[in-house]
């Protein structure tokens, strides 16, 4: 048998290019392409993406000390937590549209300082408006460090896409399940100027991101290890042009277009049960059992921290069963839990804040992965969109819930919050894995 190290095998349709003998590898390029190496690089953008979404879920763990040390109302609160998730929201998609076009790896860094400057400004914030610049300036570097580092989540994961969008999105998850024992550690025994501590970690992260978007720029379409989807959507529209008639693609558009406006409306409803939880069931424990504050971030912190392995298993999950049925699972599985919470005393909501925040955001990650399955070729548009817009459409809730305790009260405004995860029904109109699937199979490959 003729050995076939070192040369590439042709294929039907193949180019000059690919038909001409492989080049030996370098000893550097061997280095890039060596699997631990891809591990080693999810490994470093999951603990950037821990510390970055804890300075960002920081802020409303510490609400009842704003509250308490700048007379805030809920109403303000719910504005503050707007302004945090609304510039995300807004600003992630525009980027990840920008990155597709010509990816920008330095922006991994950027993004850690800007976080680390609005943290700086929260540590010596005095009135409201200065909270909300604090919380503009956070949510600026989320924006920012998001869709490039989902982009090389993306390139460094694989085939097991799904595992790949775990690892990263479980830092991010982790990040946030660690804010409630900082605030119960950190914030409440030294106060607000505890903001303070987190320069130094995000300074260390900005450094590991500059290392990684050095490797990041060394990495080519060409990579064995990268997806298919990484293909820029001139290379991808020019492919489909030949392999799907005009009308079929146009069909195919408006399916996969609804299909994503829809998982749209899926995530916010999702977000907007996780803002709603993360930011006022610690009033609500408070408030109808009497906890003190510490003990009232413990129940979010198993809330948070069950939701971060929730994360982990969720991609895994989704290779194996499918990426739609995690999706109707996460909600509608959370059901019976959410509705049981409002109900139960402080005992029994211990057993039931892990369980249901582990299921809720089982699907956190596999959001992300179904919507650059719908639109490969746009990897940072779809993650910003995801991670950025339709999660931050979730903080639009956080404003009308504020609202409703403040005018119902805090009871009454966690039994309607619980009604949410019901409306998870929405995903059974999503495309099912198979007939995405299919447009790949035969070339008809939906663009935004």
């Amino acid at each position: 048998m003729r050995a076939t190290v070192g040369r590439k095998i042709p294929f039907p349709g193949a180019s000059e290019e690919d038909k001409a003998p492989a080049k030996p590898a370098t000893a550097r390029e061997k280095g890039r392409r060596d699997p631990a190496m891809f591990l080693w690089i999810l490994l470093a953008i999951s603990l950037a993406h821990l510390f970055n979404d804890s300075m960002q879920a920081v802020i409303p763990a510490v609400f009842p000390i704003l509250r308490e040390n700048l007379a805030l109302d809920y109403v303000q609160l719910g504005w503050v937590s707007f302004a945090l998730y609304a510039t995300a929201s807004v600003l992630q998609p525009v980027i990840g549209l920008g990155t597709d076009r010509r990816p920008l790896v330095y922006l991994l860094p950027t993004g850690m300082l800007f976080s680390l400057a609005g943290m700086v400004t929260l540590a010596l914030a005095h009135e409201f408006h200065h909270v909300l610049l604090a919380v503009l300036l956070v949510g600026l570097g989320s924006a920012v460090f998001h869709p490039e580092a989902s982009r090389v989540a993306h390139l460094a994961s694989g085939p097991r896409r799904g595992l790949g969008q775990s690892i990263f999105q479980v830092g991010g998850n982790a990040g946030q399940s660690l804010a409630p024992l900082l605030s119960a550690l950190i914030f409440v025994p030294f106060g607000q100027r505890a903001a303070l501590y987190f320069a130094l970690p995000a300074a260390a992260a900005a450094g590991l991101m500059l290392a990684v978007a050095a490797w990041r720029k060394t990495i080519t379409k060409a990579h064995p290890f990268a997806p298919a989807g990484d293909q820029g959507p001139a290379e991808r529209d020019r492919k489909t042009e030949t392999a799907a008639p005009h009308a079929g693609r146009h069909r195919l558009l408006i399916r996969a277009r609804w299909a994503l406006l829809v998982l749209v409306a899926f995530v916010f409803l999702r977000s907007w049960y996780h803002v709603g939880m993360s930011n006022f069931y610690a009033f609500y424990l408070i408030e109808r059992s009497g906890l003190p504050v510490q003990r009232a971030q413990l129940y979010l912190f198993l809330f948070l921290a069950a939701g971060a392995l929730g994360t982990l298993f969720g991609g895994p999950l989704a290779d194996r069963f499918g990426r739609k049925t995690v999706l109707v699972f996460s909600m509608l599985g959370a059901s019976p839990f959410a509705l049981l919470l409002p109900h139960v005393g402080p005992a029994l909501a211990l057993a039931v804040m892990p369980i249901l925040g582990f299921i809720v955001l089982s699907s956190f990650s596999v959001s992300v992965l179904y919507a650059q399955e719908l639109f490969p070729g746009h990897v940072g548009a779809m993650s910003g969109l995801i991670i950025g817009l339709a999660f931050g459409m979730g903080a639009v809730g956080a404003i009308a819930v504020g609202a409703f305790i403040e005018h119902f009260g805090i009871t009454l405004g966690m039994q309607a919050l619980s009604v949410l995860p019901l409306l998870g029904a929405l995903a059974f109109l999503l495309p099912s894995d198979r007939e995405i699937a299919g447009w790949h199979v035969t070339g008809k490959v939906p663009h935004a």
